[in-house]
């Protein structure tokens, strides 16, 4: 692939000399988040080491490409043309769950998967992170932005995390132990940077029948196959308000169905958008700001994106 398509080719071919033979050029991106829509990245790394760390943030400082890191792309909308910058995977070092069932604590790596982690607790007696198995995200991910549902969330849980600061003076970059407390864990937010790659994570579970545990998982996935659209979506797309869901507004204006282009609203959820295959991100932007101005008109109450928008010049900003 040739990094000529990007503003700055010579940026993206400092970048990929500096990583060396693993790094991929024009990688797919959009192609690998939930919502399947959006263009490459310039560079993507898998990094399985603090010294592939070490070499992402010397590609970052030699080229000046902004570095992302990605998950499992199940919260991610892609601009159609790409994201200009190096694009982080965690690989399989940062997929190890270690479980304690004498304190029912586990630690998980940024890579884990959150369904993966919620059964392998509940098989183990560990309880309290059912709630995990109705998230399509990582680990990593979720402590990046306070994942949660079905009534929790990864700061009712979370201990501490191991994060590297790639901006940091550490060679290679070291991990820091920090406590939630310092996380500043907020509604689908949390305090961390763009330079901070979180590795892994412990959690607080508690004591629970494995029957018991998993019953509850199968009414999870239960509830989410009767009440969420499957398809090509990016979860849920608006922050509820203050005493109210993103979804109930949606309702309230009358949108379920709307559809712009390749985007439409879900009929099973209306804080979902689903993207025909082969669609764009571009009209499920289109759709989110007609969505927007929609329940504005209606209600009043401005809608707040909980997707992350990679790649747009001017992501779209509140009705």
């Amino acid at each position: 692939m040739c990094p000529d398509q990007w503003s700055d080719p010579e940026a993206v071919r400092a970048a990929a000399a500096v990583l060396g033979p693993r790094a991929r050029i024009d990688a797919p991106l959009g192609a690998q988040t939930t919502s399947r829509v959006g263009g490459p990245a310039a560079v993507a790394f898998e990094a399985n080491s603090p010294e592939d760390l070490q070499c992402v943030r010397e590609a970052g400082q030699v080229s000046g490409l902004a570095i992302m890191v990605i998950g499992r792309g199940s919260n991610l909308l892609v601009a159609d043309r790409g994201f200009e910058g190096i694009a982080l995977f965690l690989g399989e070092a940062f997929g190890l769950i270690e479980i304690d069932e004498t304190d029912a604590t586990v630690t998980a790596g940024a890579a884990v998967a959150l369904p993966v982690l919620a059964r392998q607790c509940a098989s183990a007696g560990i309880g309290g992170l059912e709630w995990a198995v109705g998230v399509p995200g990582s680990v990593g991910g979720a402590v990046r932005m306070n994942a949660g549902g079905h009534g929790s969330d990864i700061a009712s849980c979370l201990l501490d995390a191991e994060i590297a600061d790639l901006t940091g003076p550490h060679v290679p970059p070291a991990a820091a132990r920090r406590q939630v407390d310092s996380l500043a864990l907020g509604y689908r937010c949390s305090g961390l940077h763009d330079s901070d790659v979180v590795l892994r994570a412990r959690l607080q579970g508690q004591p629970a029948a494995p029957r018991i545990a998993l019953d509850r998982i199968g009414e999870i996935v239960r509830w989410r196959r009767e009440n969420q659209p499957g398809g090509q979506n990016a979860g849920s797309v608006f922050m509820n308000p203050p005493s109210d869901s993103a979804g109930a507004q949606i309702d309230r204006a009358g949108l379920r169905g709307l559809r712009i282009g390749s985007a439409e609203v879900s009929r099973v959820h209306a804080n979902f958008i689903v993207s025909d295959p082969g669609g764009t991100a571009a009209d499920v932007v289109a759709l989110m700001d007609e969505i927007g101005r929609r329940v504005v008109e209606q209600s009043g109450v401005v809608l707040h994106p909980e997707v992350r928008m990679v790649g747009f010049e001017e992501p779209p900003t509140p009705a």
